[in-house]
This record gives structure tokens, sequence and C-alpha cells, in this order.
């Protein structure tokens, strides 16, 4: 099941105003004051952040710069062996700056006008129904923050890199950004919790961690894979199995590790009928119905 509040590390805002983001123990930078300030800083930013105002804009330190030189370096170099041709040709034309941290109002001037799409900040977590439900209206929720410097190609949560490197990447291909639209549109249908839940792990074992067939090779397509250094380049250990939508909306699985159990597409085509097609027709019934489909196969 999607466990999404374990993605972030809690912010919470207390009575005296204060904003303190939780960062677990295991956190490289949990015994760092510095970082933990700069964290509870810019989740503040964001909190404080009006619909319609401008976005916040995040005066990165040396530090922090030097993660994103390092990273999407790497990355870079991952992704040339590993993301599908629909990704690098997308990143070409969005051509994210490798030399600092784009402010998030940079990278919507470079989104839009490739998809319409535009970002808006986090201090965090964004709730379900108004993270997805966003998409519908071509708005994508990011957080600000970057890693700990300690350990630039390894975050224990989603961050700058994750958001803009991973999701923007996505969001510049027509095809992929028509998929987010579609699940938009589908959580302005939904009224179920369950529902909700189902349509959310069917996105995050396509648009966080799928891959395809691309000549004759398993490429990824997901922002999941697309922003972690270590996993993208062991996907491909990973169980593979056709694009089943039934199993998608009801796996479990384990954030903190690689996943193990990955879904296939056979091309992009495919997740555009399969995955687009299930996000632009679904219902609170949908699940449902699927499920029955699944029972009853395996019955048979």
């Amino acid at each position: 099941m999607f466990t999404e509040a374990r993605l972030y590390s809690p912010v919470i805002r207390g009575h005296d105003g204060d904003v303190t983001v939780h960062l677990s123990d295991e956190h490289p930078g949990v015994r760092d004051p510095e970082y933990r300030a700069r964290r509870n800083a810019i989740a503040a930013l964001a909190l404080g952040h009006a619909p319609g105002t401008p976005v916040p804009h995040i005066d990165y330190t040396p530090d922090e710069q030097r993660v994103w030189q390092i990273v999407s370096a790497e990355l870079a170099r991952r992704h040339r062996r590993y993301a599908c041709a629909e990704i690098l040709d997308a990143a070409v034309r969005l051509a994210l700056p490798v030399d600092h941290i784009p402010q998030l109002d940079e990278v919507s001037a470079a989104l839009e006008p490739l998809t319409g799409f535009r970002y808006v900040p986090a201090a965090g977590l964004v709730p379900l129904r108004e993270f997805f439900g966003s998409f519908a209206d071509r708005t994508f929720h990011a957080t600000q923050y970057i890693r700990h410097h300690s350990a630039p190609l390894y975050t224990p949560e989603p961050d700058a890199v994750h958001e803009v490197i991973g999701h923007a990447n996505q969001l510049a291909s027509p095809r992929f950004a028509a998929v987010y639209a579609a699940v938009g549109a589908a959580v302005t249908r939904l009224t179920t919790e369950t529902a909700l839940r189902f349509l959310a792990n069917v996105f995050w074992f396509s648009m966080e961690f799928g891959v395809l067939r691309e000549h004759g090779e398993v490429r990824c397509y997901g922002a999941g894979l697309l922003s972690s250094y270590g996993e993208i380049a062991e996907f491909r250990h990973a169980e593979l199995r056709p694009l089943d939508l039934a199993a998608m909306g009801t796996a479990t699985y384990d954030i903190t590790r690689y996943q193990p159990v990955l879904y296939c597409a056979e091309s992009i085509a495919e997740i555009e009928e399969a995955i687009g097609g299930f996000f632009a027709e679904m219902d609170d019934e949908t699940p449902l119905r699927l499920r029955a489909g699944l029972e009853g196969g395996s019955a048979a």
C-alpha cells in the first residue's frame, strides 16, 4: 500500500509559530544543527507561501550547490545509460542547470512552454488528494530543500533532486505530462479513500518506478528511478512483470529498499494506453472491478 507519510520528515508548526522538521535518527543530517536549522527555515517559507504569490526564493549555500553539481552530473551519466529515449529527449528540451540548484520559478519558466506544468513549494508531505488533484491544473507541489552534503548521492526522503531531476524531466514530455493531467482529472471524480490509494499505488509503480522495453533493453522512466543514483543502476535486477493494474493497485512494498518487483511496459504507447487510459477512466468503482477480475482470474 502507498504509505506516503513515511516518505517525508514530519513538519510541525508549534504554538509559538516556529516550524520544526523532524528528521529520523538515521537521517545523514540529524546531528548537524546547521542543517536542521536550514531545513526548518526552508519549510517555514513554504508554509508561509500563499497561492498566486511569488514562489519563495531560496538562497542556497555553497555546500548545497556542490551537492546539486555532484548529483546532477552523476545522474546525467546514468540517465544516458539507463533512461528511456522519451526522458532523454525531454531532458534536452528542459535543459536543467547543472551548475546551480534551480529555483522553482526557474523550473516553471522552462517547463510551462513545453507542457504547461508549473511548480509550487511544499514544506514536506502534501495530502494525497491535494497533491495528485493539482495535476489537473498542471501544478506540481515540490520541496525546495536538498539532501545533506555528507551523502550527496543518497537521500532518505524526496528532495529538490527528486522533485526536479526526477519529476520535471518527466513533465517536460508532453506524453508523460498528459498522464499526469489524467491523474489529476481522476482525483476530481474520486470520493473514497480506497480509490484514492489505489490510484496512488498505480502511480507509484508507473510514474515513480516505471520501466519499459526499448531497443532490446529495459530502460526506466519513473521519477523515483531517475533521481536515485543507486537504484537506477540496479533496477534491471528486479523481478520484471507485465503491466497489471489490479496487481499494481493492491501491491505492498517497502519504500526504504530498492523495489524488488517492477512493472514493465513494452513501449511508451502501452504506458499511454494502459496507464493513461486507466487514469482517464478511473472512478470509485474501478478498484472493485479490477480486484474482481483479478480474483476471478486466480479462481480460473
